[in-house]
């Protein structure tokens, strides 16, 4: 089992490990839900249903649906971070080319077979906050802590603003390339790839 990180959605963090199971349960139920029913059709009473948890159970955790969506997009966030270090650490060192292509790999992965991440992912179609805890802005920096190291380059302003423009335009780019096809345009994902390598041979080679 996945552990569920601490969001600031929920209203009580779990502590023990029937708590956190349980979590873990409604989260998985929310995220079945967003694709059977979609966002506006969801609630907590269906999702306690799915979850076979009481709806208290629910409340213990989240004040409404919102706050489940967001504690589903960090989540979604957290797994995709594991995913990219998982890929980075068999490929050893290969330079930034092939970190790009397991950054964008793996996100087209969830992308396709991860559940409610079409409606979620990381918070893009549910917003979440100010303009600083922005996904993209989220991912970027997390993106910039990750691959500083393996890249050994120092994550300072310049290479925030950098993985900055390559998410935002990795983004806008893929969710192009799903509304024009169900598993996403290959045409539209190869050129998305070719300007990335592009874009970012300008800065890190």
């Amino acid at each position: 089992m996945k552990p569920v990180p601490h969001v600031t959605s929920l209203r009580r963090a779990p502590v023990q490990r029937r708590s956190a199971e349980r979590l873990t349960r409604i989260l998985d139920a929310c995220a079945d839900l967003l694709d059977e029913v979609g966002y506006d059709a969801l609630s907590t009473r269906a999702v306690a249903q799915r979850a076979e948890v009481p709806i208290g159970s629910v409340y213990r955790f989240f004040g409404n649906k919102r706050a489940m969506a967001d504690a589903l997009a960090e989540r979604n966030l957290e797994r995709y971070t594991e995913r990219v270090t998982a890929r980075l650490k068999d490929a050893g060192d290969g330079g930034w080319r092939v970190a790009m292509d397991a950054v964008l790999d793996e996100y087209l992965a969830m992308k396709r077979t991860a559940p409610g991440f079409s409606l979620v992912d990381f918070g893009n179609q549910i917003p979440v906050g100010a303009r600083h805890t922005e996904p993209n802005h989220r991912v970027a920096d997390r993106l910039t802590d990750l691959l500083s190291g393996y890249l050994a380059r120092t994550p300072d302003d310049d290479l925030r603003r950098v993985f900055l423009i390559a998410v935002e335009t990795a983004d806008a780019l893929v969710h192009l390339a799903f509304r024009m096809a169900p598993e996403g345009d290959e045409r539209i994902i190869a050129e998305t790839r070719e300007m990335l390598r592009a874009y970012l041979a300008r800065v890190l080679d």
